[in-house]
């Protein structure tokens, strides 16, 4: 069954994707959610249509992301927690405390395009992420755990 994506979906496309997937998926989730909508032939032609406006506006959004990821690149986040014995945290550092401190430092980034290195941080050290500013933007951003002061 061949759709057209009316949002990112993750693991499928992002929005404005032309995907083939099973029927039953089509039918039962990604149409009755709204997050898709059947690839009829009048509707490949409006989505060509508004794919070809839609290239000039996204290059603006392009070169606004790749101008943050260059800033992302030369900020060094430290992210403070509590530790037991050794280097293991109580807890775990996850995509949301990395947000927040990104947050502190200006750069406002959901946690939902935020992906920690194996999922999330339970010792302290160094650590990566991966952030999607943009579809074609994305960003290896080393960050560091440390043990908070007591």
């Amino acid at each position: 069954m061949e759709l057209i994506l009316k949002a990112d979906v993750e693991n499928l496309g992002f929005k404005d994707d032309l995907v083939n997937v099973k029927n039953g998926y089509g039918r039962n989730f990604l149409i009755p959610q709204g997050l898709a909508s059947m690839a009829t032939p009048s509707a490949k032609k409006v989505l060509a249509e508004n794919l070809k406006q839609k290239a000039h506006k996204e290059k603006k959004v392009v070169d606004a992301a790749n101008k943050t990821a260059e800033a992302l690149k030369s900020l060094e986040i430290k992210i403070p927690a509590k530790t037991g014995a050794g280097d293991k945290l109580f807890g775990s550092v996850t995509t949301i405390d990395l947000a927040a401190a990104l947050a502190k430092d200006g750069h406002e980034i959901d946690k939902k395009f935020i992906s920690i290195n194996g999922g999330t941080v339970k010792r302290t050290g160094t650590a990566n992420a991966q952030i999607r500013l943009h579809r074609d933007v994305i960003v290896e951003f080393p960050f560091e755990v440390v043990a908070e002061k007591k």
